[in-house]
């Protein structure tokens, strides 16, 4: 447990911090979900839909720091692939 002052706030301000992002990473998975359900039905073009959503979902995470860059810049990556490939 915290001893110190500074310590005991630095640990309020970790669990607010962390409340706040896991909200952040539960709505990114939630739009993959979608995209995910999309893909698996085979319907273009509500993956196209669900990709168009998703993907600046995933890239606001990465500027919240929820996410790393590359590996936002991946999942993005795969995803569109996998977009392009259904609709082809």
């Amino acid at each position: 447990m915290a001893n110190t002052p500074s310590a005991k706030k630095a640990a309020r301000k970790i669990e607010r911090r962390t409340e706040v992002n896991r909200s952040r990473r539960s709505r990114v998975r939630t739009f993959l979900r979608k995209l995910e359900d999309a893909l698996a039905t085979g319907d273009a073009v509500a993956a196209n839909a669900a990709f168009k959503a998703a993907e600046p979902e995933i890239m606001r995470a990465v500027t919240k720091g929820v996410l790393h860059k590359n590996t936002a810049s991946r999942k993005v990556s795969r995803l569109a692939s996998r977009v392009r490939k259904l609709a082809a």
